[in-house]
């Protein structure tokens, strides 16, 4: 566990002062269920899920986000924070994270899960319920304190929370000075300092948000995971089932109010089908804009080149009022479609939109899409993931090309994306609300962020047999081949 802090970021000696006290707190709570049975730690990993998945704490919780926030919807919200926490907890069911957790007799070896110590979990105004119980949820189940650094505009959710997950932690037996202290989250106002603070004194920062964040968290001198930009881009291959594939795009754009890092920012039409998917995405409420109400909404969504706030996260409709958008069928859009052909920074709409506006490429092959994709993401979203909609060999062939050759962490076949991508009850990806993008997205992972990434192993290894190999064991196919 991390004794001394690392001073690469730069903040106040207050905030310093400030969080070395929730810091020492947080640590006798942890030292407090270092020593609980599996049993116990499951228990207080419920009670913490239960906290959020209510039904009418989560209503209160999804109703002071949008309210507080000014992002997202609130049913949207409320299923996100049920279907998340549930998921989870069904990813962790039956899970190992106290004591022995694997033997390996041929290997001699045993495994011993061990806690981190004290979590500092950053978490992002998009998902303040949500996203704090997720790593609530990993950081407890493997016996760790956690201390949640929220966004300044999710603090109030944020602090709503973590009184409901007192409460269950209490109800779950669990010594009123403990719960406090092993949950806890910074005090309001949140700021900048007391965030980096938090990071350099913990023993582990797990960051989900801002790149801004993330980049705080890899130089804050303790060990870190962080997650990349999303900007995903979906391809429609000739081989699509039309209806389907329009259908589970509106149904992921439009999910509150495209909040996720994970939401559509571009489909790529391959050219057979491409008027045949505008038709479809028009029949789910998609209005594609002519040129200038396309220029309009640039001016409003990047006034001086950098995305504005006023749009984030509002339904299309608020978003065409705002924009001043002149076709009156945007006012009842559930998302705004625009084309486009270039990628970059002179091309704001090939980015990611935090909104339900979504941009259209046409491309003239499979391959031609999986090449515009590739030029999207080189100047933002490398690392995240794509959504794939095709049928036949283009749904098995083509998402092993795109896997074997594309910047990208997860391939997403023939599913909404926003849906799937953090793992779902109908695919096999682990349940999170933070996606890692590997180096391509300057992460050191690749993987959903789950539970493994909150635990130290421990490895115990005995003597076995010898398993020396021969260099003819070794070499014999290179030397037959090339010679000594």
């Amino acid at each position: 566990m991390a004794s001394t802090p690392h001073l690469p970021l730069s903040t106040d000696p207050d905030a310093m002062e400030a969080v070395a006290g929730l810091i020492e707190r947080a640590r006798r709570a942890q030292r407090a269920i270092e020593g609980f049975s599996q049993e116990r730690i499951d228990e207080l990993t419920l009670a913490i899920g239960w906290a959020i998945m209510e039904p009418g704490r989560n209503r209160v919780l999804a109703e002071m986000a949008v309210r507080d926030t000014g992002l997202g919807n609130v049913d949207d919200k409320i299923a996100k924070n049920y279907r998340k926490t549930l998921g989870l907890l069904r990813d962790l069911k039956g899970r190992r994270t106290v004591g022995v957790i694997a033997e390996k007799p041929e290997l001699g070896l045993i495994e011993i899960a061990r806690p981190a110590g004290v979590v500092a979990a950053v978490t992002p105004s998009t998902n303040p319920g949500a996203t704090p119980a997720n790593k609530i949820i990993n950081a407890v189940k493997c016996r760790n304190a956690v201390i949640v650094a929220p966004s300044p505009k999710g603090a109030s959710t944020c602090a709503q929370l973590l009184k409901y997950v007192h409460a269950e932690l209490e109800r779950a037996g669990l010594d009123a000075e403990v719960a406090r202290d092993l949950v806890q989250m910074l005090p309001i106002p949140v700021s900048k300092s007391l965030t980096h603070a938090l990071m350099m004194q913990a023993d582990l920062v797990v960051a989900t948000g801002s790149q801004a964040n993330v980049r705080a968290a890899y130089l804050s001198g303790t060990p870190a995971f962080g997650v990349g930009a999303g900007n995903v881009a979906s391809i429609v291959d000739a081989s699509a089932d039309v209806e389907a594939a329009a259908a589970k795009i509106m149904q992921s754009k439009t999910f509150d109010n495209a909040t996720s890092c994970s939401s559509e920012n571009s489909v790529i039409l391959v050219e057979p089908v491409a008027d045949a998917m505008l038709a479809a995405l028009a029949k789910q409420g998609a209005v594609l804009l002519d040129a200038g109400d396309k220029e309009r909404l640039q001016k409003t969504m990047w006034p001086g080149g950098k995305l504005s706030s006023d749009v984030t996260a509002r339904a299309a409709g608020e978003i065409a009022e705002i924009a001043k958008l002149e076709a009156p069928a945007t006012r009842q859009a559930r998302a705004l479609l625009v084309e486009e052909t270039g990628t970059g920074p002179q091309y704001p709409y090939s980015g990611e939109k935090l909104s339900p506006v979504l941009t259209v490429y046409r491309a003239k092959s499979l391959e031609d899409a999986a090449r515009i994709v590739s030029d999207i993401y080189a100047y933002q979203g490398a690392g995240h993931s794509v959504s794939l909609h095709a049928q036949g060999k283009a749904a098995t062939e083509g998402a092993l090309q795109i896997g074997l050759t594309m910047p990208v962490a997860r391939v997403i076949v023939n599913q909404p994306h926003a849906i799937a991508t953090g793992g779902n009850f109908d695919n096999g990806l682990p349940f999170s609300l933070s996606m890692g993008c590997g180096t391509w997205g300057g992460n050191n992972f690749s993987s959903n962020m789950d539970v493994s990434n909150y635990m130290n192993i421990t490895r115990i290894a005995y003597p076995i047999a010898p398993r020396m190999p021969s260099d003819a064991d070794i070499f014999g196919a290179f030397f037959d081949k090339y010679g000594r």
